[in-house]
């Protein structure tokens, strides 16, 4: 397992394979500064879509192109999407998922709410990210199991306790990302290396 952190500073993530960081578009910020500390370290691109539901797709692709001499560290970059709802979380990411692949990066789809009621691409994206409602995420390890069987990278969203990371793990997912750093980080810093330590010795259940 993979945790990924907005808030991680990279030179303090060291030798570790298993800590990275998850970069977040915001049309107005450059964050080439911080990016390039992290050239390398394993990390990821997410559209902003949760804060930023407008997301202008053009500049977010520019923005992945300026990162592109750092993508062969990249998990996967998200398509847009839209919270809660599978149908127009598609329609969105159609026409994204195949240029976010020109650019060199794994393409990654947001799984919402209702995925389960639409028909699921999968030869059109790398990676599976769980997003959606959190009653829904805590459920969808169906959709994880399934991802995996079609050799998906599979990510979950917004995990920010050990009970939830230990879900995540056993729903078989590869990464994780979560706020827990942005609070009190040298505490939370020993804390997220802890679960990681724990739940990186258990074996690995075959699905």
């Amino acid at each position: 397992m993979i945790y990924l952190s907005g808030s991680m500073q990279a030179e303090r993530i060291g030798e570790r394979k298993d800590i990275g960081v998850i970069v977040s578009f915001r049309a107005n910020g450059d964050f080439m500064g911080k990016t390039q500390r992290f050239v390398d370290s394993l990390w990821a691109a997410d559209n902003g879509c949760f804060t930023n539901p407008d997301l202008d797709v053009d500049k977010y692709l520019e923005w992945l192109q300026k990162l592109s001499n750092m993508k062969e560290n990249c998990l996967f970059a998200t398509a847009p999407d839209v919270v809660g709802d599978a149908k127009e979380t598609w329609k969105r990411s159609a026409p994204v998922l195949p240029l976010i692949r020109e650019i060199g990066y794994p393409a990654a789809l947001v799984a919402q709410d209702g995925i389960e009621n639409e028909t699921i691409h999968w030869d059109e994206f790398d990676c599976l990210f769980i997003g959606g409602s959190t009653e829904w995420k805590l459920n969808a390890m169906w959709l994880c199991r399934e991802a995996i069987q079609r050799g998906k990278w599979v990510h979950m969203g917004r995990v920010n306790s050990l009970r939830r990371i230990l879900i995540a793990r056993f729903a078989g997912c590869h990464s994780c990302d979560g706020t827990t750093l942005a609070f009190a980080p040298d505490k939370k810093f020993k804390e997220v290396k802890g679960w990681l330590d724990f739940i990186n010795s258990q074996p690995v259940l075959n699905f």
